[in-house]
């Protein structure tokens, strides 16, 4: 027997802010048709909070999108992490219960982003921290990021990873827009590279956030596990990655979020995958237009509903789960 739809309102952990000053520097460093995309979207919070209200979301928690903050300059990105940084906790302060933020880390700049850190949770108050699925080709398992992974896993801070595009993105995408399929396909390429880098059982502490129901991980994992476990040396060739455990239980500790097109086909493929219990909602707002959101919740709660729940409450319980502080609101 399943419920209907109900009116529980949603928890949004994948939605998305804009300054002028970040779309400017931007848009200056070459990302005028960010990812391939035609322009950068507008964004206002009074427009926002307006969508919330009509779509039945109670928060979002804000993040910048791809392609992130860093254009090449390290203390440029220091200042452009600290603008954004502060602008998104001005917009949770004045409003609390209907925005949360995740901070953003001038990366590759490891130095830089340790410092970010600190400043953003300790002194801002930010839910947690967003990455790229690659910082200027630097994957998640590369081990100059260590020092930040061991301070993410010592403060038990979300980490919410948006895709970005791949490096050399002009062969792979065909001239098409990166979102399209790159995007899903690197976030599945970092997931793997924490897999076997060992870092999702070295750092077990770090809530990771991924996106757009798992991309291919569903169908991907259990080959990851073949190479593992069948074609151990082939894959690990210099003999010098550290012992990990089953492939698909590592993933199954991941968090996702069902943004872009859950129904009717990507959310049963995941939560047959990895279960229900780490699911959460995102809508990728502002990048994904008002209409495509609106769209996108009717077919939430359009769709057949887990057994005894529905999929607006299994994930609201599920991110108050990860971010207690929303349970106040």
């Amino acid at each position: 027997m399943t419920v209907a739809p109900d009116s529980t309102p949603l928890i949004d952990v994948h939605a998305h802010f804009l300054t002028p000053r970040y779309v400017r520097e931007a848009q200056d460093a070459g990302n005028g048709r960010p990812d391939g995309m035609a322009r950068f979207p507008d964004w206002e919070a009074s427009a926002h909070l307006e969508l919330m209200d009509e779509w039945g979301v109670a928060t979002s928690l804000l993040s910048i999108s791809s392609p992130g903050v860093h254009f090449g300059d390290d203390t440029a990105s220091r200042a452009l992490s600290r603008h954004v940084n502060e602008a998104g906790a001005e917009l949770k302060r004045a409003n609390p219960a209907r925005f949360g933020h995740f901070a953003s880390l001038p990366l590759p700049d490891v130095d830089g982003a340790l410092e970010e850190l600190a400043y953003a949770m300790d002194q801002l108050g930010s839910d947690g921290v967003t990455f790229e699925s690659n910082a200027h080709g630097m994957y998640l398992g590369n081990s100059r990021l260590e020092p930040l992974l061991e301070e993410l896993n010592r403060r038990r801070t979300p980490v919410f990873v948006h895709p970005t595009s791949p490096p050399n993105q002009e062969q792979v995408a065909l001239g098409r827009p990166r979102p399209m399929l790159e995007f899903i396909f690197d976030s599945t390429r970092t997931v793997s590279d924490l897999v076997f880098s060992g870092h999702l059982v070295k750092y077990p502490d770090i809530p990771w956030v991924f996106t757009h129901g798992g991309g291919v991980l569903p169908l991907l994992t259990d080959r990851m596990e073949l190479f593992r476990s069948v074609f151990a040396g082939d894959s690990d060739p210099t003999g010098t990655a550290p012992p990990i455990g089953p492939v698909p239980d590592q993933v199954r500790r991941l968090w996702f979020d069902m943004a872009g097109t859950p129904f009717p086909h990507q959310v049963p493929a995941l939560t047959t995958a990895f279960g229900s219990e780490r699911l959460l909602y995102g809508s990728d707002y502002c990048f994904t237009p008002a209409a495509g959101t609106t769209a996108q919740i009717a077919s939430v709660d359009a769709a057949r509903q887990p057994d005894g729940d529905t999929w607006r409450a299994l994930t609201t319980r599920n991110a108050r789960r990860l971010f207690p502080r929303l349970n106040a609101s």
